[in-house]
Parts: C-alpha cells; sequence; structure tokens
C-alpha cells in the first residue's frame, strides 16, 4: 500500500510539472508517466526477477509503486475527452503514441537492465 501511495503523488507531481511545459490540449503528462513507468517496469523486473529475486521487493515496486504511478484509466479518459471534444486527431495521436512509446520503453528497460 505504502508503494500504491507514494507512486500515485509522484504520477500527480510529475504530471503537474510536465503540463507547465505543454499546452494542456493534449495529455502529455499522462504520457510521460505512462513512459517512464513502462521503462521503470522493464528495467527494475530484470532486476528484482533475475538478479535479486525478492519478493517483498517485487511488491513493493511493481506492483505498489508502479501500479499508483502508472495509469490506464486516466490514459482511457484522457482519450475518449480527446474525442468527444471533436479532437480525434490528438485522441489517435495520443492512442498511437501511448500504446507505440511505452511498449519501446519496456523493451528499453529490459535491454538495459540486461
Amino acid at each position: 500500500a505504502l508503494g500504491g501511495a507514494i507512486g500515485s503523488v509522484l504520477r500527480y507531481l510529475l504530471a503537474q510539472f510536465v503540463h507547465l511545459f505543454f499546452e494542456r490540449g493534449f495529455p502529455m503528462g499522462t504520457l510521460a508517466v505512462n513512459f517512464i513507468g513502462s521503462f521503470l517496469i522493464g528495467f527494475l523486473s530484470v532486476i528484482i526477477f533475475r538478479r535479486v529475486s525478492h519478493q517483498a521487493l517485487s511488491c513493493f515496486w511493481l506492483i505498489g509503486f508502479l501500479g499508483g504511478f502508472t495509469t490506464f484509466s486516466t490514459f482511457s479518459l484522457d482519450t475518449v475527452n480527446l474525442i468527444t471534444s471533436g479532437k480525434m486527431a490528438a485522441a489517435v495521436t495520443n492512442v498511437l503514441l501511448s500504446v507505440g512509446l511505452c511498449l519501446l520503453a519496456t523493451f528499453l528497460g529490459i535491454w538495459l537492465a540486461e
């Protein structure tokens, strides 16, 4: 629970920080958080499962912290809000960037940890 609480607070703070540099018409904060979280889950999964093999660390970091930090539900709501406000191109861009970049980030995290 502690990992989830910490991850959730950091998600909010990072998303707000990112929005200082990008206009609010596109959910860059959510994209940035999910990209970083995807990289970290790839990286930490290798470290925790292959090198440390510690279940408590896995629960804290992968399930708790990163579960609280990343947010598929906010990504979904952001995309629906773009669609309902008539910004179909931005919605499609959000889906493609989010899925593509987050998968790439996970692969990169795994590759760097190995």
